[in-house]
């Protein structure tokens, strides 16, 4: 191919292969012309078959072609270049070679033989013929190779023949010897004389020394083997020189001796097509092969394709159904690009299938062992720079996989062109696409085993479309936190051990309406205000349902996008930090739903689910249980407790159902489960699981705490891990356990009427057998306020003072009695209704304008009372785990309805609790007490005026009296308000 000088106008438009070189010097342009003359002379004295071939050459030429040739006709020094190299009529080759200046000499030498394919080129498309797999590189620069030419190919003796190539391997038909003027050969140098380029728009040459490129007997061709076929070594004849050797010598390695064809074959395209391949990038991008480097792409709908690199520009072949191909004589594959054209738009990008993987091998050796903690990072889709492209990585976890695509708002929702790549057997598929970024929305294109499609969200997605929606959207965090003092102090104690009382929140019922930004601005004041010194928010993760809990998690790392984006939700968290406040999260990972576009069955068999249906159904609810035995379900679940923590500064996990994990025969009849491997009904992969998941979430994020909402008495729930119990199972790990025993049979109580009260004693004080089992806390949650079990006010028997001096007397014992607190909104102030999805709490119960309002506002006054004096008082908190925090001074009083005990701190300082679950007053109610307590001042009494009680309280002192009572050295005598819980601290 000559160079077209910058001032001959515009470029033409190159074809496949076309390279477009730098200015040639005069030198190059020179010996360029020198080597157009001879052929010129040659070609006027041959037979008439020949210039009959010659003329089908002609009019085959590409534009290409035809400009170099008219290039070439010009030079100044064709005369000279003709006496040098072409001797007279039937001069043998082997003359003529050795007559070549020293400058053609080092020119042959560096030339080398292009890959060319009889479908891949415009020219091929001009010559309206597409060529056979055993056509010549000189064969296609005339469109196709007349018979005459095979038949003198075939026919031609020992070392001098010319082996007929296939489009995977070419020569040209001019290393015939000089003496055996075949038409082939004419053509061959008719072609050069013209210097026309190969019909494919590639550079054709020959290897200027004998080289061995197959084992093919001499006259004969060699057989195709592989799509390839290869030439006896030859020598090459000065007249083959092609004067595009000045911009081809540089570019094509003389170790590649054949040509292949870069088409894709027809097995990579029917994989592609139908979406099973598992390696896309082996076939698509950019690849060296003999004869160059072959470009494939796979754009349906494209209406053409071009390669652009630097100033090359090579428009690829369309070969159907969205595949282009190409063969450029390069040595090594260059940076380049794809210009695509579209009805209507051309897009130029980066080739997707060009780049290197972005998982590496220890990312996935750790998924493999189910030890990637941070496995956010490696699997989803993460905006991200590659090999300093832009772009979106993509990767999901389907080993069932017959093949996995990508499909999104930047593709149509069509995943047919981005084919993803299985990384070995890690079961991981991957793809990066350039230019794809924030904002887009995606999901995977699997085809499952049996050949069947779905569509699925990813499972790491962190962020999704607001449901009824299910698609995932690309996202990437740019928050700043501004809550660094409050982590540096959170772990200054074990969350046992430390002031602890949680406020329960239904974030999008709390204030129907609001979002994450607008919830930041009102919850942190009025929890503050409260004197809570935690919220637990629930639903976080992206849940079907929006008036659920969100126990049927669908995005189990994004947060659900009801009320915003994942950087709102940190916001959230972070003023509420900024308040003093930590945040807790209900966390679900016991089960998950059965829709058809999320977790079940993801890639076509159970994956995240048990393989054994009896262990995989949840017989309650309906959903999936996780199959906590197989290491990346488990790594998928104990890195997303720790995502929760690290990204967005969670507190605490509160885990849901920790009881239908640990039981294989959990809501299940007889022959509905089978024992583990010792017989037992423990799930023994749920205990190694829940083990692991506390364990690295207490190693990673110090100050964090983990709740267990377990219904039974498992031994060792809040236990170390490495510490056995009785039963021989190391601990679970929890930080605390919520205390459902305490909840239900307390509820119950007070439920009664008080004249039955006393029949019911013990369901109060039966607690204090176990409270030192475990770290527990006291929990008047969501669950007891729903489903026909109405508000806690609605619990208590009697008339509309009774409901809500019962309430009263009910926190203030809770507050009292070991353990810490929750408690669900809406009933600090008493709402009397079920809790709503609908509308939230009755907030319009507190409006002054309301004639009730001072009732409501009185009990939630009282629970900022609580939280007031429990933070200021150690002895209510310190010693939670400890029995000596705990002295009963009187539990068996039942026919008076009156429960007494002491609290202490480490330093044994006193906080007695009286509580009196009779309506009527009962006066100089004597209690023991210790006689080292000069006198008692009284710290809360729910009775109190302000509450809305009757207002029976002590505002002096009292002073203990020297008479035994209750087996104490000391006494004092209190008049007990009705229906009222007494706090009284020394004075």
């Amino acid at each position: 191919m000559t160079p077209r000088p910058e001032s001959s106008g515009s470029r033409p438009k190159g074809t496949a292969g076309e390279k477009i070189p730098e200015q040639p010097t005069a030198a190059q342009q020179k010996s360029a012309a020198k080597k157009t003359a001879v052929p010129k002379q040659a070609a006027a004295k041959k037979a008439a078959p020949a210039k009959a071939t010659a003329k089908k050459a002609a009019a085959a030429k590409t534009t290409v072609g035809k400009t170099v040739a008219k290039k070439a006709a010009t030079k100044k020094a064709a005369a000279e270049k003709t006496a040098v190299e072409q001797p007279a009529a039937g001069t043998a080759a082997k003359k003529t070679a050795a007559k070549k200046t020293a400058a053609r000499k080092s020119a042959a030498k560096k030339a080398t033989t292009v890959k060319a394919t009889a479908a891949r080129t415009t020219a091929v498309k001009a010559a309206a013929s597409r060529s056979t797999a055993g056509e010549t590189v000189a064969g296609k620069a005339a469109t196709a190779k007349s018979p005459a030419a095979k038949t003198t190919a075939k026919k031609a003796p020992a070392k001098k023949a010319t082996t007929a190539k296939s489009a995977a391997a070419t020569t040209t038909a001019a290393d015939a010897p000089a003496k055996k003027a075949t038409p082939a050969k004419a053509t061959a140098r008719k072609a050069a004389a013209k210097k026309t380029a190969p019909a494919t728009g590639t550079v054709a040459k020959s290897p200027a020394k004998k080289t061995t490129a197959g084992k093919a007997p001499a006259g004969k061709a060699v057989a195709k083997k592989s799509g390839v076929e290869k030439a006896p070594a030859r020598k090459a004849p000065a007249a083959q020189a092609p004067a595009l050797e000045a911009a081809s010598a540089q570019v094509v390695p003389p170790e590649m001796e054949v040509a292949v064809s870069p088409a894709v074959d027809a097995a990579d395209r029917e994989r592609l097509l139908g979406g099973t391949h598992h390696d896309p990038h082996s076939v698509l991008g950019a690849h060296p092969v003999p004869g160059g480097i072959a470009f494939r792409a796979f754009r349906p709908y494209a209406l053409a394709v071009t390669v652009v690199a630097g100033e090359l520009r090579a428009e690829l072949q369309d070969d159907g159904e969205g595949f282009f191909s190409g063969l450029l004589p390069l040595r090594e594959v260059p940076a380049y690009r794809l210009v695509v054209e579209y009805e209507g738009t051309v897009l130029e990008t980066e080739d997707a299938y060009r780049f290197l993987p972005t998982l590496g091998d220890l990312d996935l050796h750790l998924i493999g062992e189910g030890r990637h903690e941070e496995l956010w990072t490696a699997l989803g889709a993460h905006p991200m720079t590659h090999e300093g492209v832009t772009g979106t990585r993509f990767a999901v976890w389907a080993p069932n996989a017959r093949g996995v695509r990508v499909a999104g708002t930047f593709n149509f929702w069509d995943g047919t062109g981005h084919v993803m790549r299985s990384l070995g057997s890690s079961g991981v598929w991957e793809l990066f696409l350039p230019d794809v970024g924030e904002g887009e929305l995606y999901k995977f294109e699997i085809t499952r085993p049996d050949g069947s499609r779905t569509m699925r969200a990813d499972p790491m997605a962190r962020r999704t479309e607001v449901p009824p929606a299910t698609s995932s959207v690309i996202t990437s965090s740019a928050y700043e936190w501004g809550d660094a003092e409050w982590l540096a102090r959170r772990a200054e104690a074990p969350a046992h051990e430390a002031p602890f009382s949680v406020y329960e929140v239904h974030l999008a019922s709390w204030r129907p309406g609001l979002t994450y930004r607008q919830l930041a601005e009102q919850l942190p004041g009025y929890v503050k205000n409260l004197g809570f010194t935690h919220v637990e928010l629930m639903p976080v993760a992206e849940h079907p349902f929006g008036g659920s809990w969100g126990y049927q998690v669908t995005g189990f790392y994004a947060p659900t996008a009801r009320l915003g984006t994942p950087d709102d939700f940190r916001y959230l968290v972070d003023k509420l930090h900024q308040a003093g406040i930590g945040v807790l999260m209900d966390w679900v990972p016991a089960h998950f739903p059965r829709d058809a576009w999320a977790l079940a069955e993801f890639d076509g068999r159970p994956l995240y689910e048990h393989a054994d249906p009896l262990r995989a159904a949840h017989p309650d609810w309906g959903t999936l249980e996780f199959d906590f035995g197989r290491n990346e379900v488990r790594n998928f679940l104990v890195a997303n407790a720790v995502y929760w923590c690290e990204e967005f500064h969670i507190d605490g996990l509160r885990v849901d159902a920790v009881a239908s994990m640990l039981y294989l025969d959990y809501s299940r009849e007889p022959g509905q489960w089978t024992p583990n491997e010792h017989g037992g009904r423990e799930n023994l992969d749920a205990v190694a699981f829940l083990q692991e998941m506390n364990a690295t979430v207490y190693r990673r994020v110090p100050g964090v705490v983990t709740i267990a909402e377990e219904s039974t008495a498992w031994d060792g729930v809040t236990r170390a891990t490495h510490h056995k119990g009785p039963s021989g199972f190391g601990g679970l790990g929890f930080g605390l356990k919520w205390n459902m025993g305490w909840m239900h049979d307390s509820l119950q109580y007070m439920s009664h009427e008080p004249v039955h009260r006393k029949y019911h004693h013990g369901e109060m004080t039966f607690s204090m057998v176990y409270a030192y089992s475990e770290n527990y806390v006291l929990p008047i949650s969501h669950d007891e306020v729903v489903h026909g079990k109405r508000s806690l006010v609605s619990k208590m028997p009697g008339d509309w003072w009774q409901q809500r001096a019962g309430v009263r007397a009910y926190l203030g014992f809770m507050w009292a009695h070991p353990g810490k607190q929750l408690l669900f909104m809406g009933q600090e102030f008493a709402q009397g209704a079920e809790w709503s999805e609908a509308h939230g709490p009755d907030w319009w119960l507190l409006d002054p304008g309301y004639g009730a309002e001072a009732d409501h506002r009185g009990v939630r006054d009282l629970v900022r009372d609580l939280n007031t004096v429990y933070r200021a008082t150690p002895a209510l908190w310190r010693l939670d785990t400890d029995p000596a925090g705990f002295e009963w001074i009187v539990g068996d009083a039942a026919d008076d309805n009156v429960l007494a005990f002491l609290r202490l701190d480490p330093e044994g300082v006193p906080v007695l609790a009286v509580s009196n679950f009779a309506p009527v007053t009962r006066q100089d109610y004597r209690l023991g007490v210790p006689e080292d307590v000069p006198a008692w001042h009284e710290a809360v009494n729910t009775d109190a005026a302000r509450y809305g009680g009757s207002d029976v309280t002590h505002p002096d002192p009292v002073k203990p009296e020297p008479q035994p009572w209750h087996g104490r050295p000391a006494s004092i005598r209190l008049t007990l308000p009705p229906l009222a819980t007494v706090w009284l601290r020394p004075a």
